[in-house]
């Protein structure tokens, strides 16, 4: 073992080979893995055995005035150091500290005995202002590997991974299991305990320092070998952290102890001259920077979540460090009632079962304890009968884990993520890390509150709740969201700090940028319809004001139809949120004015794409105005108006055949259009003289997509007829070219439906002349309708929309 290695391990005025100990002079650094079970237990023995007069950790020091906020009881882990540049916040970093994280475990150990404690890395203004991306954890030790950039070229070492190989394993996460979580700290096999909380501060460091000297060593060895491992910045880092070393030691002597990635070690017991070191620093680009404590997630943690220096298993290493004793039966047991939750049976003979076959599993491998690898293996085996299904859901709530943190009020914060938390407590929202569903009832006043929150919030760009599609969509009385609180909308949050210091001013202040910004007309219409969502009145004249200015200029069609039906969600159901949207009317009238004057020269001389598309804004445009329609009397409304366009549409031999067949459809179905016009146009559009390809693309437009359009033939068989008639007539040569049109089509229809159109197909064509009153098509369909029948439906009808009866039936 080299001397180097041993003063860099060694506690202040001594050292060890073995558990003999002599006296040398040097600081006692403490080589450790990130977020590692293992080496927190290793850090906590070694500081109880050597008492430091102080404790440096490699992490920001802009963030030593936060440290004693880590031994306030409303406190509690993963949480994360933040630091973002004042003038832009979306340069970030965090530092994350799990309860299992050695740096974690050494800020308590000095906070709880009145241990002076001070991070040493580079300072986070300059990380920050550097033109590659700060890392995101303090310091990079054996995980680095993760931390390599985009950019770079070097090939980054990933130093567990090299000794883990040269140890003969393939697994670099299994080797390290081996020799450091699974051995208690005195380097004893097993049990994976804490150390003794009563050990004397003068009992023998050396074994407790034992793996610190072994790792120190090692990582002498892959410097020799690999230099600064692809890392060219860690040379500033470390100069920067022998600097405060050489600070430290001045103030508190040799009598101080460094917990940093295992990886820096060598380097700081390098012997270098401090004007060596300052050169290094000359020159760095400099910001200004905000740091606080924010809340972390284990799932945050984890490799698969996209965290650089992350963990497979969380969930599983905070196990092993939380576990006084018999860590595997511990685990079994959680298992199990995580199962039964589920109501899977578990049994108790299971649990056993399962630990015996994880123990024997580990004898047969050659592990000292059974591990994650081990303990999967049988629970898969015992407990899920094989299956990975269950074994999943084990995996997602326990070996990765749902653990969000907390941190007290007390933690500095943006005004803006003040009023957030303030907002979050009064509506009772409370951030959670695991995906969950929100259902709202409009109707409720706290409901809409939560409703305005989550919208202010998503146009600031806080994503923590996004609207999914529920018993009823936005617009409605009731509306669904699926909520997610990750660790980074903690820097969306201040990023949107800078449009006010509340939710509402700030959502309100950036719609009124972002109405003056906007060049396209729906953009502008969408922000309208945003701002009625979010409860923004105060920013509604400003938005209105562009929209009125944007769709006086724009002359393009497709962009008014685009516009339209934003306005007319808001015009309709404004008055569910009691929103005024007098404004609005207006505007949406002229839009829909000019749609109507402009749409049919618009559909004409299409291309294919052009047609699909314009077939889309029709049909939103008719859904728009229904909804704008509403009261109007007959003859003086927009619908009638819409009603002439559609008939345009549907006789023109220049529009195209996709928007054709569409328009004819929409009249039908809203009783515009008799089913013998229906008919009629059908049979010119199929016609002899058409050509396939036109006659596919119209029945397309027609029956096509998931509006019903199988239904209508299902129950109308003479218009199944006039297409099983142009069907059986196209020629085999054109066949092939019309068939992908028709699967298309036919392809959206529900498997029954599809199956019935078969059946009618089988029976024949239907009689000239013949009606579906006349015969009907299916079973239960009688020739007409049934008077006394459809009357007795009435009273249900009353009772369940709320109306009182009619004289009559009260009566009754």
């Amino acid at each position: 073992m080299s001397g180097a290695a041993v003063a860099a391990a060694a506690p202040p005025g001594r050292t060890t080979t073995g558990s003999a100990a002599r006296p040398v002079a040097g600081p006692c650094l403490l080589g450790v893995r990130h977020h590692g079970p293992g080496s927190a237990r290793a850090v906590l023995a070694a500081l109880r055995a050597a008492c430091p007069a102080a404790v440096l950790i490699e992490g920001p020091p802009e963030g030593d005035a936060l440290l004693p906020l880590a031994a306030d009881p409303r406190m509690r882990p993963p949480v994360a150091l933040l630091a973002h540049a004042v003038d832009d916040p979306g340069r970030a970093s965090f530092w994350p500290m799990a309860a299992f994280s050695p740096e974690w475990v050494a800020i308590r150990w000095a906070l709880d005995h009145d241990v002076p404690v001070r991070f040493i890395d580079l300072p986070a203004a300059h990380s920050l202002a550097l033109k590659e991306p700060a890392p995101e954890e303090p310091g990079e030790g054996p995980e680095r590997a993760e931390h390599a950039q985009e950019e770079e070229v070097t090939p980054v070492v990933d130093p567990i991974r090299v000794l883990a190989e040269t140890a003969g394993y393939d697994d670099p996460e299994r080797w390290w299991e081996d020799v450091v979580e699974h051995r208690s700290p005195t380097g004893e096999r097993g049990d994976g305990g804490m150390p003794r909380e009563g050990a004397a501060p003068d009992d023998e460091p050396g074994d407790a320092l034992a793996p610190f000297v072994a790792l120190a060593e090692a990582m002498s060895a892959l410097r020799e070998a690999y230099g600064d491992g692809g890392q060219p910045r860690d040379a500033v880092r470390e100069a920067y952290m022998r600097i405060q070393l050489r600070t430290a030691r001045k103030e508190f002597g040799d009598g101080v102890a460094v917990v940093c990635g295992a990886w820096h070690v060598p380097a700081l017991a390098a012997r270098t001259t401090l004007a060596a070191d300052r050169a290094l620093l000359k020159g760095l680009p400099k910001v200004r920077t905000d740091l606080t404590w924010v809340p972390w997630t284990h799932r945050r943690l984890a490799r698969q979540s996209g965290y650089g220096a992350g963990i497979d298993s969380p969930g599983w290493y905070g196990h092993l460090f939380e576990a006084a004793d018999r860590p595997i039966e511990r685990w079994m047991t959680k298992v199990a009632g995580l199962l039964r939750g589920e109501d899977r049976f578990v049994s108790t003979a299971h649990v056993i079962e399962a630990v015996r076959l994880a123990e024997t599993l580990a004898a047969l491998r050659g592990r000292p304890l059974a591990g994650l690898g081990e303990t999967t293996d049988a629970v898969r085996a015992v407990m899920c009968d094989g299956s990975d299904v269950p074994l999943a859901l084990v995996r997602d709530r326990l070996i990765v884990g749902e653990s969000l943190g907390e941190v007290p009020d007390t933690a500095p914060a943006v005004p803006l993520q003040r009023d957030l938390t303030r907002s979050q407590r009064t509506l009772r929202l409370k951030p959670e890390a695991s995906e969950r569903e929100l259902d709202l009832d409009l109707r409720k006043e706290t409901d809409a509150a939560r409703s305005r929150l989550l919208h202010r919030l998503r146009l600031l760009d806080v994503g923590w709740g996004d609207p999914v599609a529920g018993r009823g969509s936005t617009g409605t009385f009731r509306e669904s969201w699926r909520l997610s609180w990750e660790p980074e909308l903690h820097v969306r949050v201040a990023e949107a700090g800078v449009w006010g210091t509340t939710v509402l001013t700030a959502a309100t202040a950036k719609a009124a940028s972002q109405a003056v910004a906007a060049t396209a007309l729906a953009d502008v219409t969408a922000l309208a319809e945003h701002c009625l969502l979010a409860g923004l009145p105060d920013a509604l004249p400003v938005v209105m004001k562009a929209l009125a200015d944007r769709a006086a200029l724009d002359a393009d069609v497709g962009h008014l139809a685009d516009a339209l039906p934003a306005l007319a969600r808001s015009l309709r159901y404004g008055d569910v949120r009691s929103t005024d949207t007098a404004a609005l009317t207006e505007v949406a009238a002229g839009l829909a004015e000019r749609i109507c004057v402009g749409l049919p020269p618009a559909c004409t001389g299409l291309d294919p794409d052009g047609a699909e598309t314009l077939r889309g804004r029709v049909e939103a445009v008719h859904g728009a105005i229904g909804l704008l329609d509403t009261g109007a009397e007959p003859g003086t409304g927009l619908r009638e108006r819409w009603d002439a366009v559609l008939h345009k549409l549907a006789a023109r031999d220049t529009v195209a055949g996709i928007i054709r067949g569409r328009a004819t459809r929409l009249l039908l179905d809203e009783g515009r259009l008799p089913e013998d016009a229906a008919a009629r146009l059908m049979g010119l559009a199929l016609s002899p003289g058409t050509p396939p390809a036109d006659a596919a693309v119209w029945i397309e437009g027609f029956v096509g997509g998931t509006s019903g359009g199988g239904m209508l033939l299902v129950h109308d068989e003479r218009l199944l007829g006039l297409v099983d008639a142009w069907l059986t007539g196209v020629p085999a040569d054109q066949f092939t070219d019309v068939l992908p049109l028709l699967r298309r089509t036919f392809s959206a229809y529900e498997p029954g439906v599809r199956r019935t159109l078969g059946e009618l197909v089988r029976r024949g064509p239907v009689p000239e002349g013949a009606r579906r009153d006349a015969a009907p098509a299916t079973g239960g369909f009688g020739p007409g309708l049934d008077p006394a029948r459809a009357d007795a439906v009435e009273p249900v009808l009353r009772l369940l929309l709320g109306r009182p009866p009619e004289p009559a039936e009260a009566a009754v």
